[in-house]
């Protein structure tokens, strides 16, 4: 039987052999209902210890609320392992006086609206999220960014590389800038399911040359 992309709307998208489900891995669009939070297609978070379909958000960005002033945006095709957290600005503190004690959230006067951080965290196509990575506030990640094990992502990282360490650096880059120009241009994340799974061997091998083929 020909490989295919199992429905993007499905919320376990890994079919152990003996048939049954793998309850730890999720399609995130399909279980997160959140006003701040936007997910692409194919996009999938894995937990050794699961929340309930509805605790996915909370458990990925814990302080981003209903009535938060920034937003999480994730694109296609990523990849999240156990222990990512996305730390929104929701979870920050003014630093421009002489405490950062959040004194408006303790009085029902200044509580609503207050937030002195708005950043949004802004998340390409295909990035993978090593174990334990985590991603502050106003963070921007470029599409086909791999983020090491423990890594902690601030500020604009670029398409395409392999970032580690606390704070996060480049490591190296993937592919040649030409490359990443063609891959950015191919956009294959966009491709009907269909085309994508016949795209499989390309992807899988590393061929931009080919995949341009099939483009």
């Amino acid at each position: 039987m020909p490989f295919a992309l199992p429905d993007a709307r499905t919320i376990h998208p890994i079919t152990l052999q003996d048939g049954t489900p793998h309850a730890g891995t999720v399609f995130l669009k399909a279980v997160i209902d959140h006003p701040q939070i936007t997910v692409g297609d194919f996009t999938y978070a894995s937990d050794f210890d699961p929340p309930e379909p509805h605790g996915w958000a909370a458990r990925l960005a814990p302080y981003l609320f209903d009535f938060s002033q920034d937003r999480l945006v994730i694109g296609k095709f990523c990849q999240i392992a156990h222990g990512t957290r996305f730390l929104g600005a929701s979870a920050n503190h003014e630093t421009r006086g002489l405490s950062t004690f959040p004194f408006s959230v303790f009085d029902p006067q200044t509580l609503p609206g207050y937030q002195p951080d708005t950043r949004d965290m802004i998340i390409g196509n295909d990035v993978w999220f090593g174990h334990g990575a985590t991603v502050l506030a106003g963070a921007r990640i470029g599409n086909g960014v791999i983020v090491g094990a423990g890594a902690v992502v601030r500020g604009i990282i670029p398409d395409y590389a392999v970032v580690t360490g606390n704070p996060a650096r480049v490591a190296k880059m993937r592919f040649s800038p030409q490359e990443v120009a063609t891959l950015n241009n191919l956009a294959w994340w966009d491709w009907p399911p269909e085309q994508i799974a016949l795209a499989r061997p390309a992807l899988g091998e590393g061929d931009v040359a080919a995949l341009a083929k099939l483009a």
